[in-house]
């Protein structure tokens, strides 16, 4: 069969899988909706906290990032597990023992304000929308390549599924869909990686043939040379840094790749999508194993990314550069007509050049670097429609997070605990529903007009998310001074600041060179001054204003202390 049947019939089985799994979970109250009625074992919450994790960057465009950046491109796996170890150790325990809905509810507690939950939901939406952005141009780049159909169109399609499953099932239903989702992107990603691995190394673990030396019969390169000796003498040869080299022309700075790594990292463990995970278990204890148990599910695919970029290097620039047009193999072709690999015979000569110098004639989209693989590798259909089907996994599976967490906002955090309080469990639920029904049809628009790659994008929701979120539920977790003040002043300062910055360097002024950013640092890191900005700030106001009652500095010590949850945080 070709590789677009095999995607009709692969992505068919997957998504009647996703929408069966919605039917059968679907709920009709709101802890249901939120929170999965707090029933959901530690595994399996491990499970689809990495499914929800792990989006269209980390499946799609994190290889692809790495494959262009090489050594630099260790930001992304540094900065996404690390995030997950703050994440254990300050804030999902303790967030599960306060036990209600939504982090920008326990803001709103914690702070004794309206106006801080407020801040803090206006921030949620805002950073869940600059995430879903993402996520939704990887549905349409998978949809665009394997199904024949414009991005555009691909979009929609994502989003139409997305809404049916996030929509009837709440959180419960988007939970076990997403293990449903772990376990399809986890094969899809390991199965061609070890399939390549054997072919390239002669070794079946990725993660051993990135450090092992090239097969004999492989294009260009003689048995018995290390994999990244080859790439750096691939680069060499076409003008680009070498792939393991640091700190030189044309790579990112140490403070640059210190910053977006910090900004990555506290991102992780402010990330309202991934916060909100953690109300699903029965208690702190199964909070603090699902946070365990997500890092081993996440570091499968994290320890395989590097070697698949490296893999995907080598073919690309051994399969294409020199080669006649005519004699480009048909993915070149197939992936030529969605316009994310453009050819610009610049000297007529009919043979194409790929160099970092300005006679370069290949554009390649980093996005398509994971799902090309297979094919420029030759393997079997079935594996380069496994590949699209994982793809897909993952980008919907935190869309639909995503979703919930933009749904949970505006209808418990703005409308039940501020406008209408006296809201019914009923209307409740219909309100979070069409507020996912709205929130789906924008983040379609952002998928289709997306600021940049897949895995830029959501560097810039981490960057927002630790400038806004992480500061103020440190400090409201291990502090009792810290006031609501100083809580607002601090979110504020922080996304702000951190928004506009990337703003200015991304959209208004995009062309304006590393010289002009502050520190050296680029809009992907710029989120570590703004979280750093939300801390200083947040204490200073707090030292000058009234420090908060009583009863929410109990309500502080309870959460911190190894005993049962407080009665106030009952729901």
């Amino acid at each position: 069969m070709s590789v677009q049947t095999w995607t009709y019939l692969l992505v068919g089985i997957t998504f009647a899988l996703y929408i069966g799994i919605a039917i059968w979970s679907r709920v009709a109250s709101t802890a249901g909706f939120y929170v999965a009625g707090r029933g959901v074992p530690a595994v399996a919450n491990g499970m689809a906290t990495g499914a929800d994790w792990m989006s269209a960057a980390s499946f799609l465009s994190m290889a692809g990032l790495i494959s262009f950046m090489g050594y630099s491109g260790a930001i992304y796996l540094m900065g996404w597990t690390g995030g997950y170890v703050l994440l254990a150790l300050l804030l999902a325990p303790y967030l599960r023992k306060y036990g209600k809905f939504t982090t920008s509810e326990f803001v709103g507690d914690r702070y004794h304000s309206d106006a801080a939950r407020l801040v803090a939901a206006a921030c949620t939406i805002f950073v869940s929308f600059t995430y879903i952005a993402g996520q939704m141009r990887g549905v349409g780049v998978v949809f665009s390549r394997f199904l024949e159909v414009d991005v555009d169109r691909g979009v929609y399609i994502g989003t139409a599924l997305v809404f049916f499953y996030a929509v009837m099932g709440g959180m419960k239903g988007i939970t076990y869909t997403q293990v449903a989702q772990y376990c399809v992107l986890i094969v899809a990603y390991l199965v061609p990686a070890i399939a390549i691995s054997s072919q390239m190394t002669g070794n079946p673990i990725p993660q051993l043939g990135f450090g092992g030396t090239m097969q004999s019969g492989q294009a260009g390169t003689p048995a018995g040379v290390f994999l990244l000796e080859t790439l750096d003498q691939l680069h060499r040869e076409l003008g680009f840094p070498e792939y393991t080299a640091a700190w030189v022309a044309g790579k990112k700075s140490m403070i640059d790749v210190f910053a977006i790594t910090l900004a990555l990292m506290v991102g992780t463990a402010g990330l309202p999508h991934v916060l909100i995970r953690f109300y699903t278990v029965r208690s702190a204890r199964a909070a603090r194993w699902s946070a365990l148990w997500a890092l081993v599910f996440i570091g499968l695919l994290y320890t395989t990314a590097p070697a698949v970029a490296a893999f995907a290097r080598v073919n690309l620039i051994q399969t294409l550069d020199g080669k006649a047009y005519s004699e480009l193999p048909q993915w070149f072709s197939s992936w030529e007509t969605t316009g994310l690999l453009v050819f610009e015979d610049k000297d007529g000569d009919g043979v194409l050049r790929y160099s970092a110098g300005a006679d370069n004639e290949l554009t390649v989209d980093r996005d398509i670097m994971v799902l090309a693989n297979p094919e420029i590798a030759e393997l079997p259909a079935w594996v380069v429609a496994l590949v699209a089907a994982g793809g897909l996994a993952a980008a919907l599976s935190t869309a639909a997070g995503l979703l919930l967490v933009i749904a949970s906002a505006i209808s418990h955090d703005v409308c039940k605990s501020v406008l209408l309080p006296k809201l019914s469990a009923e209307r409740e639920l219909t309100i979070a529903r069409c507020a996912a029904g709205v929130a789906v049809v924008i983040a379609a628009y952002f998928g289709v007009n997306p600021p940049g790659f897949v895995a830029q994008v959501v560097a810039f929701a981490f960057g927002l998310a630790a400038s806004s979120f992480f500061p103020v539920l440190v400090l409201g977790i291990f502090t009792k001074t810290t006031t609501k003040a100083g809580a607002i002043s601090g979110m504020l300062t922080g996304i702000l600041f951190t928004a506009s910055y990337i703003v200015w360097f991304r959209l208004l002024q995009p062309d304006a060179g590393s010289d002009a950013w502050l520190f050296g640092i680029s809009p992907e890191g710029i989120g570590a001054v703004g979280m750093l900005l939300n801390f200083a700030v947040a204490l200073v106001v707090s030292r000058f204003t009234e420090p908060p009652p009583q009863e929410v500095q109990d309500l502080v010590e309870e959460i911190r202390l190894p005993r049962a949850a407080p009665a106030a945080a009952e729901h």
